[in-house]
């Protein structure tokens, strides 16, 4: 099944697929071929089971690499991110008196560092291959497909470079987290009781904020678990009231939006995994889904999952670095210990601190950068989880299933509620600041 989309799309849109009838560019040009690359980003993403937060990184640097490409193809309309991300300088602009298929190019740019930021090399390559071997079929002229590669190459190497000087191969040797069976302290988790993921991420360099903690929430309710009138008590059973007595739609919008990259399934001695698209990956494909909604263009579809990529990149650097800071217990652990051993979630926790909840803070921000782009009041069906036997569900607006993830976390048993509504609020704030600061899509 690894490139069902792509051969569906080339055989279901256009007659002949090898037919060289110089009909390239109804290939190149449409929107539809970027989504399908980007759905096969998030199924290499899933299958080499990259955590979320590293999974944001593959996606934020692919996705700048084909914006750039298409921002120096259409100067007029779009603005390039150097300059304004946090170490990016000029891009090389193309050579205008070469033919090149600046849509194509941003494809392969895509592709080239959806691959080589965290994976081993060729991990796309067949995949790519495959796309050349189309455009050519259907026409493209052997000088455009050398001007296009040549240019997808010179993009992906500065981003390449770039990418390289994020800290993140500095945080590969890093001190573990240090685990102290204290109080209120979080501690890895059954089923598979993993380490702590990803304890300097705040260490990553952000792209649009000036640090890990410009945006700092307020710390959580203090660890009170003898007392009944603390709001940490309240809390606590409030999240285990509401797990003992799910309804159907409640464990449908945990299920929706669990995004679990890997589950550890236990039953008796036999232990499996299962997997999804991560929280990244589920965003990544709700762009998809609102640009052939909206009929965008293929720069606009470009455009959407770059701002989105980076609005999530760095709204995961803001959450962690608090998680860390926090370094609060999971309610299952407080649960187990203090009130009923028996107890365990409808979801399975993962493996890092309680406070503030990532996916919250990632969704939030992510609404902002759709709602930018597609406007508010914009009602579209998620259908991401229909490959992973979930039933759709219809939002009214981005920010609306924003809110619905709080709930969902919620029901699932993994977070507190006062800790999604206050990662929904500073996700927002991440959101609102890359919106706001980043200059992108040049007004008409």
């Amino acid at each position: 099944m690894k490139y069902f989309l792509l051969l569906a799309f080339a055989c279901s849109v256009f007659a002949s697929c090898r037919t060289n009838n110089g009909d390239y560019k109804k290939v190149t040009s449409d929107p539809i071929l970027f989504a399908n690359t980007v759905h096969e980003l998030n199924t290499v993403v899933m299958g080499n089971n990259f955590s979320p937060i590293v999974a944001s990184r593959n996606y934020l640097y692919a996705s700048i690499a084909a914006y750039e490409v298409i921002a120096g193809g259409y100067p007029a309309k779009y603005q390039s991110l150097g300059g304004q991300l946090n170490g990016l300088g000029q891009l090389p602009k193309p050579d205008t008196t070469k033919k090149t298929d600046y849509e194509f190019a941003a494809l392969l740019a895509f592709c080239n560092l959806g691959e080589a930021v965290t994976f081993p090399a060729g991990s796309m390559k067949a995949y790519t291959d495959s796309l050349k071997k189309m455009v050519v079929e259907k026409g493209m002229p052997d000088d455009v497909m050398e001007n296009t590669i040549a240019y997808a190459d010179t993009v992906s190497s500065v981003i390449l470079a770039w990418s390289k000087k994020d800290n993140y191969a500095q945080t590969r040797s890093a001190a573990k987290y240090n685990v102290l069976d204290s109080p209120g302290r979080w501690v890895p988790t059954p089923p598979a009781y993993t380490s702590a993921m990803e304890p300097h991420w705040n260490e990553i360099r952000p792209l649009v904020m000036d640090s890990a903690n410009q945006m700092p929430p307020p710390p959580p309710f203090k660890f009170d678990i003898t007392n009944k009138n603390s709001d940490y008590y309240k809390e606590v059973m409030l999240v285990k009231n509401a797990v003992d007595s799910l309804t159907p739609e409640q464990k449908h919008i945990a299920d929706f939006w669990d995004d679990n990259p890997f589950k550890l399934n236990v039953s008796g001695h036999v232990m499996f995994g299962t997997k999804k698209f991560s929280p990244p990956g589920h965003w990544m494909s709700i762009v998809g889904i609102a640009a052939k909604k909206a009929k965008a263009d293929y720069a606009t579809t470009v455009y959407a999952y770059a701002i989105t990529a980076i609005a999530q990149f760095d709204s995961f650097i803001e959450c962690w670095d608090q998680k860390y800071r926090s370094n609060t217990v999971r309610p299952e652990t407080v649960i187990n210990k203090y009130i009923d051993p028996n107890w365990s979630p409808y979801l399975q926790t993962p493996p890092f601190p309680e406070y503030t909840c990532g996916h919250s803070t990632v969704s939030a921000a992510n609404a902002e950068a759709l709602t930018h782009v597609f406007g508010d009041n914009f009602p579209y069906t998620d259908t991401t989880e229909l490959e992973f036997g979930i039933d759709s569900r219809s939002y009214k607006s981005f920010r609306d299933a924003a809110v619905e993830n709080n709930w969902g976390r919620f029901y699932g048993g993994i977070h507190f509620h006062h800790s999604c509504i206050v990662s929904t609020e500073f996700g927002k704030k991440v959101g609102q600041l890359i919106v706001t600061k980043l200059k992108m899509k040049k007004e008409s």
